[in-house]
């Protein structure tokens, strides 16, 4: 095989590369990251196939096929993982987003703390109501009686 056919080959397998790299950085969701990682796997794929090509080689036939599994197999796990999640779940975050989450959940974590600690020396114990919920026995059921008496003719000569 010709050498400078080789040589051109190799460059253009290297931009690729290059160009894929940054892709991979600057990917926005994990798709494109995952899709990215798999177009590097099939450059590493054309790298040895030239290589074989070149040297007259038969015997890295099978890192070929090895290859081209795993490529295969990966991009199915992490599709099938992915496909299960939304799209804020699936997209990652910036340096920032990640620092402002962090903080926001240190500052719920503390004002949890001090809240335990509040309820803890005034006696009570904590209230925990869910979504959804009322917050208490009684909550409503002013309300609840006075509809009553309407609905029953209260008020009414008998």
């Amino acid at each position: 095989m010709n050498p400078v056919i080789v040589t051109i080959c190799g460059v253009m397998l290297a931009i690729g590369a290059a160009c894929v790299v940054a892709r991979t950085e600057r990917g926005q969701s994990m798709l494109d990251r995952v899709v990215a990682v798999d177009v590097i796997v099939a450059i590493v794929l054309a790298s040895v196939a030239l290589l074989s090509a070149y040297t007259m080689r038969i015997d890295v036939l099978p890192v070929l096929v090895v290859l081209a599994l795993l490529g295969f197999v990966g991009s199915v796990t992490v599709s099938r993982f992915a496909a299960a999640e939304s799209d804020e779940e699936r997209r990652i975050l910036t340096p920032e987003e990640a620092a402002a989450q962090r903080a926001e959940r240190q500052r719920l974590a503390e004002l949890d703390i001090a809240e335990e600690r509040e309820g803890a020396l005034t006696g009570e114990m904590p209230l925990i109501v869910s979504e959804g919920e009322s917050s208490g026995p009684l909550e409503g059921s002013l309300e609840g009686a006075v509809d009553e008496g309407r609905s029953h003719g209260a008020g009414e000569d008998r």
